[in-house]
């Protein structure tokens, strides 16, 4: 005897028709079924999509660049919690102008000659970004490292 004689096949085919549809609307292209969401990066002066990447909750990305102030690297490392980006540290190696002051709950601690400030509570639905000429930006993702144009508006979008 078959499933669809024993359960009806109206039963049936209802449950075929669901499972397709949750697999197509909860599925990524590799055929995971877990929570992912998409990082987009945009340039906004053009509208060029500049990458896109499937992440799942609690998957990092860093953004690096050159202080414009202090002419050093500083390195600011986000985390995709709850849907949006937060941010998770900032590593740098000149304490100076522009690089903000300790609040409550922020630990500043060094690892040989870097200083790196955690415990920020800041999360973002969004980042934006406008690249100097010589800041040098530059996104790290998924072992990738992709340099943003010089003098662009940039858009980070998590959804």
């Amino acid at each position: 005897m078959k499933i669809e004689e024993l359960i009806g096949k109206k039963v049936f085919l209802t449950i075929v028709i669901f499972t397709y549809c949750f697999l197509f609307i909860f599925c990524t292209p590799d055929k995971s079924c877990h929570n992912t969401n998409t990082l987009e990066i945009r340039n906004i002066d053009n509208n060029k999509v500049l990458g896109k990447w499937q992440l799942d909750e609690y998957d990092e990305f860093t953004i690096e660049f050159i202080h414009s102030v202090n002419q050093s690297p500083v390195r600011e490392t986000f985390q995709l919690v709850d849907g949006r980006i937060r941010l998770k540290s900032v590593r740098f190696y000149s304490l100076g102008v522009g690089m903000g002051d300790l609040t409550e709950g922020q630990e500043l601690s060094r690892d040989g000659d870097a200083m790196i400030i955690s415990g920020f509570n800041s999360s973002f639905k969004e980042l934006n970004l406008i690249t100097g000429s010589a800041t040098n930006h530059a996104l790290f993702i998924k072992n990738e490292i992709i340099n943003l144009q010089k003098n662009t508006h940039i858009i980070i979008l998590y959804r």
